[in-house]
């Protein structure tokens, strides 16, 4: 690439925080992975290797995804559970009578990933869970963003095939398992609920991921990946999809940018920060339900029905929550303002 259009792309991406190379014959992208570097990307989905391992090695998802619980007996130190071996699950602190909340990262982030830190403590302050932490940094951290994005059906599917093995093992109910992934592990968290026939608790998407995911595909995010599915977009029509995904979709701030972000890889990243909060603050993210997705694009939304909290624990499932809803909060945390 030229260094002009180099420097003309990394103009645009400081100003919206997704562009395409208008002097180059392939579409480039700059991308923030999980601590909010950018890479510099080719994201032309016909031009992807024949033979991925002509590239890098292959990831197989049944021994490269680490799955890692932590509960209140070890909240910092954490236990390796297998898919092949269910002594890992009953030697373990796991406590089939505490709900199970499933975390996975996005792309190039891995056991250190925000979330899985984060929205975890928050998690152990509020009561007891079995959170398992789901590191498929294997096949996430590559500068080659097709090939992570391709691989959110096995990390899906990988997941899901962790809850047969619970469910076996400690007879724990799917009613009490939800399954929360960031940016590309929005759709993995999906692909997960797809794997239980669409009967888990809830599948919670943050800001799941835009280039390259179009809706009909078949590893997408859906409504139907869960009981409830829930989606909160924080950076929508840049680094995340743009319309809603989920039964209940939520656009703090209009879900484009957000305050006290000047970049989208701040925006992309601050939905972490919303959600951990949520699942612990006694505040609350009360939000309005808008008549439609054109009032949340075009910033009038109009109160349509019942108000609904954004995020929290337990999910809003039950609750009627659906649809597209509006919020604002603060620039800093805390976030909510109730």
């Amino acid at each position: 690439m030229k260094a002009t259009a180099a420097l003309a792309l990394l103009v645009c991406y400081l100003a919206v925080g997704y562009c395409q190379g208008p002097e180059e014959p392939e579409p480039w992208a700059l991308i923030p992975d999980g601590a909010g570097h950018m890479h510099m990307v080719n994201i032309n989905p016909v031009n992807v290797p024949e033979g991925e391992d002509e590239v890098e090695p292959l990831f197989n998802p049944e021994s490269d995804v680490v799955f890692r619980l932590y509960t209140r007996r070890n909240p910092v130190h954490e236990q390796l559970i297998r898919w092949d071996d269910a002594s890992s699950i009953s030697n373990s602190n796991f406590n089939a009578a505490n709900p199970t909340r499933f975390l996975i990262h996005g792309w190039v982030e891995g056991q250190d990933a925000t979330l899985h830190w984060v929205i975890k403590d928050h998690y152990m302050r509020v009561g007891d869970f079995n959170v398992i932490n789901v590191d498929w940094g294997a096949g996430a951290q590559t500068i080659n963003y097709i090939a992570a994005r391709n691989r959110v059906g096995g990390v899906g599917m990988i997941v899901s095939r962790v809850i047969d093995v619970i469910r076996a093992t400690t007879g724990q109910s799917l009613n009490m398992i939800n399954v929360v992934g960031f940016s590309l592990g929005g759709h993995a968290a999906g692909n997960a609920g797809k794997g239980q026939n669409g009967q888990l608790n809830s599948v919670i998407a943050l800001d799941p991921a835009g280039p390259l995911f179009s809706q009909g595909q078949a590893d997408i995010l859906t409504a139907n990946d869960a009981i409830y599915t829930e989606a909160i977009y924080t950076n929508a029509g840049n680094l995340a999809f743009d319309v809603p995904l989920a039964q209940a979709n939520f656009y703090p701030n209009g879900g484009r940018s957000q305050p006290g972000c000047i970049t989208s890889t701040c925006a992309h990243m601050r939905v972490n920060e919303l959600f951990a909060e949520s699942v612990s603050t006694a505040n609350h993210f009360i939000s309005m339900r808008c008549a439609n997705y054109n009032e949340i694009l075009a910033g009038t939304c109009s109160s349509v029905g019942p108000y609904a909290k954004m995020g929290g624990e337990p999910s809003n499932r039950g609750l009627g929550v659906s649809g597209v809803y509006y919020l604002r909060t603060n620039g800093q945390a805390p976030f909510a303002r109730g």
